[in-house]
């Protein structure tokens, strides 16, 4: 009962981060876009050192063999498949393309994201409380700058604030659902292969996602400044594995 307190409520939590995107209405787009590069820079380091300094760790022991790098790759090519046929990230650059009819594959594909994450969170969350609750941080990391992004092409493909909102707050709530799915398997089955699928997510949204925005800067200050953002949050999963990661 315990375990599916911090699964729903977690999700909970984790669905409301979808109301971020009204800081959008307040900020310029200077100050939105230096903003969002900050948290983009810490999501990179956060997802990355989750994948590889905790969830990989915890999938299996040495009779494992090769299945947990398998449940790896396949947690990884889900997410490049959502994107190649969804297109549910990075349409965040205002283009021609990113009007009212991708608007709602936005929505679709963040759903689907949106559920995967939350039976991955949750799988974390059944093996280990502390090992969810890291998890639980490392998507939360990416899910603010995300979901602000998707708010500002909602409201560009001609979407008003509160229906934006409110289909945006919708589609979140996926994550409760794939929560709830993943807690309902885990009394018929073994979920522990959400783990490392939660690590090829996590890979894939870092390294396709994230870390080319990081490239996008030529000044070399900006350049060493989001890389110390990246560094630290990266070493920061390390520190919390040394220090607290024996029970995983």
């Amino acid at each position: 009962m315990e375990t599916l307190i911090w699964i729903v409520g977690s999700s909970l939590v984790m669905s409301a981060i979808a109301l971020v995107g009204s800081v959008t209405l307040i900020m310029s787009e200077q100050t939105l876009r230096k903003f969002i590069s900050f948290l983009i820079a810490l999501a990179a380091g956060s997802l990355l050192g989750g994948a590889f300094f905790h969830l990989i760790p915890a999938s299996g022991d040495a009779d494992a063999g090769i299945m947990p790098y398998v449940w790896v790759m396949l947690g990884f090519s889900i997410f490049l498949v959502l994107e190649q046929f969804l297109h549910w990230h990075h349409c965040h650059r205002e283009s021609a393309e990113c009007k009212t009819p991708l608007s709602y594959l936005i929505l679709i594909g963040d759903g689907l994201h949106n559920f995967i994450g939350g039976s991955a969170v949750a799988g974390a969350f059944l093996a280990d409380i502390r090992l969810g609750v890291m998890a639980w941080v490392a998507a939360a990391a990416h899910e603010v700058p995300q979901e602000l992004g998707d708010f500002a092409v909602l409201l560009h493909g001609g979407w008003s604030k509160r229906k934006a909102l409110v289909f945006n707050f919708i589609s979140a709530l996926t994550f409760l659902l794939g929560g709830l799915l993943a807690y309902s398997a885990s009394f018929a089955l073994d979920v522990t292969f959400l783990l490392p699928f939660a690590a090829g997510n996590f890979i894939y949204i870092a390294a396709s996602d994230l870390v080319p925005e990081l490239n996008k800067y030529r000044s070399l200050p900006s350049n060493l400044l989001h890389f110390a953002i990246f560094a630290a949050s990266l070493s920061f999963l390390l520190v919390i594995k040394l220090v607290f990661g024996e029970g995983h």
